[in-house]
């Protein structure tokens, strides 16, 4: 997909890729309640790199997505990722990038991990925290993929009106 060229098309963007992540983050609360050890860790890292590719995808800012840019605006987009502190944009779902998302979740899977083998509660704290695990990751993955691609407009508009000023 390509990158969006407007606000408004941003802000679109940016409200169905939240709401992407919530379906998606529905379906690794509902692999919690499977009472099968481990499935769940591995389902909510499943999820969380599918909803990475396609989120960076819709906001233009996926690795193929940024081969295809001219190579000042490429070297832009990598940079104000690196100014909004992100690993991920621009990155194609590798073993490497599964460790990090398994290093973000940390603590959380492996709490809900002992949380499973308390009947019914245990399942339903699981999946409530694997559902929020999902959305929280989701959530600041587009916040970044938006503050990039709003700096990339607004250089886009600026540079715009200082040639129109210029001729």
């Amino acid at each position: 997909m390509a990158m969006p060229q407007d606000l408004t098309t941003l802000e679109q963007v940016r409200t169905e890729c939240r709401a992407l992540i919530r379906k998606r983050g529905r379906i690794s609360a509902v692999a919690a309640w499977v009472p099968i050890p481990g499935i769940d860790m591995v389902t909510d890292v499943a999820v969380f790199a599918s909803v990475l590719e396609e989120v960076s995808a819709r906001f233009g800012v996926s690795k193929r997505d940024l081969n295809v840019l001219d190579p000042a605006t490429k070297r832009y987009v990598l940079l104000a990722a690196g100014r909004v502190g992100s690993d991920l944009i621009g990155r194609v779902v590798t073993r490497q990038l599964g460790r990090l998302v398994l290093d973000k979740l940390g603590a959380r899977m492996l709490g809900r991990t002992a949380l499973r083998f308390v009947p019914f509660a245990g399942q339903a704290v699981s999946a409530a925290l694997s559902y929020r695990v999902v959305v929280h990751l989701g959530e600041d993955h587009i916040d970044d993929c938006y503050r990039v691609v709003h700096d990339v407009i607004t250089r886009r508009v600026a540079q715009a009106k200082r040639e129109t000023e210029e001729t």
